[in-house]
């Protein structure tokens, strides 16, 4: 009778036992079944080219330059901008009209040039010029910020990008002189003439209006042509 009660007695607690633990361990594999497969989607929504940010940026034709973080800026400041703090100097500001006079003279020599035309391919070698320089290329040659300026120009570079500082106007005002002085060397040509049309438009479009506010951190991009922005 003893061993009877014993057995009877034993019996259940160990059935429940076994039932609880192969309980606990279904639990935690449905867990781990539902952890992989939550890991495994936001892995594929992170792999998804419509969840790119970047992809997403650089498929539109016009774009402004995101700005800076914390420590972009940190960097900016904390030595001087040796790319564009020359342009302060008042040699930098005679040095265009050096290279405007050297220009003119140079087309002139040409033999059969005239003076409309020489006038008018160094308007166009002068914008063209200004523009791969102050548009066109981005960054610095010098290693001393960690890269802080490789998104913007050197326009934007200028005065920390300060609007209407004396060197902007400078600037802005030296292709307009230029166009003034190609249209008085090109007296008795029509307005409407392929001379002026194609002096003005190359003033405005390369020279003039990528330095107006409107187009600040502006960018035009051109499949196969423009870099893409560096993140």
């Amino acid at each position: 009778m003893n061993r009877e009660r014993g057995n009877s007695l034993s019996g259940p607690p160990l059935t429940k036992t076994i039932s609880h633990t192969s309980m606990v361990e279904s639990l935690l594999e449905e867990e781990g079944e539902n952890s992989r497969s939550a890991s495994n989607a936001s892995y594929g929504r992170s792999m998804s080219p419509t969840r790119d940010h970047r992809r997403r940026r650089s498929s539109s034709i016009l774009s402004h330059v995101e700005p800076e973080t914390f420590e972009q800026e940190n960097d900016q400041h904390i030595l001087t901008n040796m790319n564009a703090t020359w342009m302060d100097q008042p040699g930098a500001w005679i040095i265009h009209a050096v290279i405007i006079l050297l220009l003119a003279g140079s087309f002139k020599v040409v033999p059969g040039m005239t003076t409309k035309n020489a006038w008018t391919l160094t308007n166009t070698t002068y914008v063209i010029g200004s523009y791969v320089m102050y548009h066109w290329i981005k960054g610095t040659p010098f290693e001393f910020n960690g890269g802080a300026y490789d998104n913007l120009t050197m326009w934007e570079q200028i005065d920390s990008e300060t609007l209407f500082t004396p060197t902007r106007k400078y600037l802005i005002s030296v292709p307009i002189v230029l166009f003034l002085i190609v249209t008085h060397y090109s007296r008795g040509t029509h307005f409407l003439s392929r001379d002026f049309l194609w002096n003005c438009a190359i003033t405005f479009f390369g020279a003039i209006l990528p330095k107006l506010p409107i187009t600040h951190r502006l960018r035009l991009s051109l499949p196969g042509l423009t870099p893409a922005q560096i993140s």
